[in-house]
């Protein structure tokens, strides 16, 4: 049997000053907090600490087309966009804005997918919470993604050996651009659980469009979107009842997690009602299933939450002890944190001295037993 070696975890201080902008969702701290609070806890020695690389454009070009790649680097270089490149590419419009980072912030998430690779095959879990841009599309921005570092690293898995890949995704919007990516690829399985009717869903018929339940991407994926208030008690009924068992069956080499955070309750870009336990209990199962995990961060727009549910991932992933109340270290990181949203103006203590959110347990409803059924079938 291998050595097992303490799990890794790949982070940079790019994103300590980098925003997407004063008024963009991502204008919050998400990564740098999420560090500081594994270092103040004792969690985040320098020896399991990974300086992510930067991706080179030849290696974004694994996925990426050249010529979008060389126009976000001129985007970041002259910070302007003409009528045509953002019309061409998406870049400085819906909601992908042009910033000081804009090349060099997603390519050094992708260099973590990337480097992670290693790591991975080696039989070493790997946490890279900047990590999990699952709508970047090979020819253009989408959803506040520029580059696909799930997709760049799962291709790196491939490339170095790796027979299977599955893919979990339980961001609160469903992970299209990595389903795409490998729409034909029988080496790869992908399986969404996002909400219902939320973009990017809301572009087709919710019944049979992209991101539906009949949405199988020529059998290599399955998708299971989830209604408004979904709660801790379904995410667990999904998870035993149909995403486990569907990994079981499955039998992947490699298993890569997108925990995205926007499916929490305090998240104000879903409609969706879990706690970061439920982040936490699938990180649990799935480090029981395979030390061949890379776990990518996601979505998450609510800076104490984000960096809550990150840090107990990381917590999880090495099966380390979460505290009731934080110490003082701890919890002065969190209260040193503001956010320009209503609900930052009062932030209750829970956001501050816990890690852990009470449990959000609820009815399980007949349409989430339907969706674990057809998952399987």
């Amino acid at each position: 049997m291998s050595r097992q070696i303490a799990p890794r975890f790949i982070g940079s201080e790019i994103y300590r000053k980098s925003s997407y902008g004063r008024l963009h969702p991502l204008a919050i701290p998400r990564v740098s907090t999420c560090i500081d609070l594994c270092r103040a806890l004792g969690w985040l020695p320098d020896a399991v600490y990974i300086d992510s690389p930067r991706a080179t454009p030849e290696q974004l070009a694994r996925f990426h087309h050249p010529d979008y790649i060389a126009a976000v680097q001129q985007a970041e270089k002259t910070q302007h966009c003409s009528d045509e490149i953002k019309q061409r590419y998406g870049l400085g419009v819906n909601g992908n804005p042009v910033f000081p980072e804009i090349f060099s912030r997603p390519a050094t998430a992708c260099g973590a997918s990337i480097a992670a690779a290693d790591w991975v095959l080696n039989e070493t879990p790997v946490h890279s919470p900047a990590g999990g841009t699952h709508h970047g599309r090979s020819d253009h921005a989408s959803g506040f993604c520029y580059f696909n570092d799930p997709v760049l690293g799962i291709l790196s898995l491939l490339d170095q050996g790796a027979v299977s890949v599955f893919y979990l995704d339980i961001d609160a919007h469903h992970g299209d651009g990595v389903q795409d990516a490998f729409h034909d690829d029988e080496r790869v399985f992908t399986l969404s659980i996002h909400e219902a009717s939320r973009w990017p869903m809301n572009r087709g018929d919710p019944a049979t469009g992209p991101g539906s339940l009949q949405d199988r991407a020529l059998g290599h994926a399955r998708n299971i979107p989830v209604p408004e208030g979904f709660n801790d008690s379904e995410f667990a009924f999904l998870l035993e009842s149909a995403v486990l068992p569907l990994i079981e069956r499955m039998d992947p080499e490699v298993i890569v997690l997108q925990c995205g955070a926007d499916a929490l309750y305090e998240d104000p870009l879903s409609r969706l009602g879990l706690s970061n336990l439920s982040l936490w209990n699938t990180v649990a199962n799935l480090r029981l299933m395979t030390r061949k995990l890379l776990v990518l961060g996601g979505g998450g727009y609510n800076p104490w939450s984000v960096a809550r549910a990150w840090s107990g991932v990381w917590a999880t992933l090495n099966g380390f002890e979460v505290p009731d109340l934080l110490p003082e270290q701890a919890r002065a990181i969190l209260t040193g944190l503001t956010w320009r949203h209503s609900w930052g103006k009062n932030p209750p203590p829970s956001w501050y001295d816990t890690l852990a959110d009470r449990p959000r347990y609820g009815a399980i409803r007949d349409e989430v037993k339907t969706a674990a059924q057809a998952v399987l079938s």
